[in-house]
C-alpha cells in the first residue's frame, strides 16, 4: 500500500498542494495534519506510522513535513527500514526503496550523528568553562540554609510533622528530606 502524509504548521494553512502531489504520486490513503512540526507526538503521524506494514511505502511532499530535526527524521526512517517499509520524499527525490536512496539516507544518519557529537562537545566545553569561572551547574536549591535551620527547629517539636513543615516552606516532603540531608 502507498500511504501519504501531509502536514501544515498552522490551522489557517492549507495542505491541498501537498495532497494533490501525494495523490499524483499514487497514494491510496493520505493522512493530513494541521499542527506544528516541533511536537514529536502528532496524532495523524502516529496513526499513519502504526498502520504501515511490510512492503508498504510512505510518501511525504517534503522531508520537513515528517520530522522536526534531522535526528528525528533519521530515527523515523530507521524504524521504517527495520519494518521493511519504504519511504519517499517528493521534493528531495529521496526513495529508500532504491539503493541510491538508501545511500543518501545513510549519509543523513552520519550527519545526524555528527551533529549530535558537536552539540555534546560544545555542551561539555561550556560546562568546563563555567566551572573554571567558579560557577556550579544545576538549579538553585529550593530551601536556603536558613530555611533548613528553621525546618530542623520546627521538627524538634514532636507535634509538628514533616508534611506540615514541607507545606510551610512550599516544598514536597521529598525536597524537605533532601534539604535536611544537605546539612
Amino acid at each position: 500500500m502507498i500511504v501519504g502524509y501531509a502536514r501544515v504548521s498552522t490551522q489557517d494553512q492549507n495542505p491541498e498542494y501537498q495532497v494533490d502531489a501525494l495523490e499524483k504520486a499514487g497514494c491510496e490513503q493520505i493522512f493530513q495534519e494541521k499542527m506544528t512540526g516541533k511536537l514529536r507526538e502528532r496524532l495523524e503521524l502516529s496513526q499513519c506510522l502504526r498502520m504501515l506494514r511490510k512492503g508498504d511505502t510512505i510518501i511525504v511532499w517534503k522531508l520537513d513535513r515528517l520530522a522536526r530535526s534531522l535526528k528525528d527524521l533519521v530515527e523515523i526512517i530507521q524504524d521504517l527500514n527495520e519494518r521493511e517499509v519504504g519511504f519517499k520524499s517528493l521534493t528531495e527525490s529521496i526513495d529508500t526503496t532504491s539503493s541510491g536512496g538508501r545511500l543518501v539516507f545513510h549519509i543523513f544518519g552520519a550527519l545526524a550523528e555528527f551533529e549530535h557529537s558537536l552539540i555534546r562537545e560544545r555542551t561539555i566545553a561550556g560546562l568546563e568553562a563555567a566551572r573554571a569561572r567558579g560557577r556550579k551547574g544545576g538549579r538553585k536549591p529550593s530551601m536556603s540554609d536558613s530555611d533548613i535551620r528553621k525546618a530542623t527547629a520546627m521538627l524538634s517539636d514532636p507535634k509538628i510533622t514533616k508534611k506540615e513543615v514541607a507545606e510551610h516552606f512550599g516544598v514536597s516532603r521529598t525536597t524537605l528530606n533532601s534539604s535536611l540531608n544537605r546539612i
